[in-house]
């Protein structure tokens, strides 16, 4: 679109939704504009993604045919890109693999020795004391008879 053309658009839109209301509506298409575009690179991430799992298993069916003898360069790197593939999903954070034998035995529950926590006491609340005479309330609510 040319200027003129986006000028035109701007004083459309003006007119017909308002002052008020055109911040929203330009925020909600920006937004949709956005959400659209990130919809589309993702697609394309997943498309370019599945296209190379594609050809790692057409590497690997031609790897294959040959006995996994004589392989091309080609054929090597997808070899060794799929057994790394197949490592990071068996292990997927990266640490290294611990055997059962490593774990240290739990301890039976009846030699384990529980203690009670110390008792807590509460700390005296101080007295209370009426704002105007700076007396204790006790003092300063004292019941009065009716006159």
């Amino acid at each position: 679109m040319s200027f003129w053309e986006l000028v035109v658009v701007g004083v459309v839109a003006l007119l017909v939704l308002g002052p008020e209301k055109l911040p929203g509506a330009i925020r909600t298409v920006t937004g949709t504009i956005r959400s659209i575009r990130e919809f589309g690179h993702q697609m394309k991430s997943e498309l370019s993604d599945e296209l190379r799992v594609h050809e790692l298993h057409e590497k690997l069916r031609q790897a294959e045919e040959k006995g996994l003898l004589g392989l091309s360069a080609d054929e090597i790197n997808a070899l060794a890109e799929l057994r790394q593939a197949a490592a990071d999903v068996n292990n997927p954070y990266g640490q290294p693999a611990q055997p059962a034998t490593d774990i240290p035995p739990q301890l039976p529950a009846a030699t384990t020795a529980v203690s009670s926590p110390p008792a807590v006491t509460a700390p005296a609340a101080p007295a209370a004391v009426a704002p105007s005479s700076g007396q204790p309330t006790a003092q300063v609510n004292e019941q009065k008879t009716p006159t």
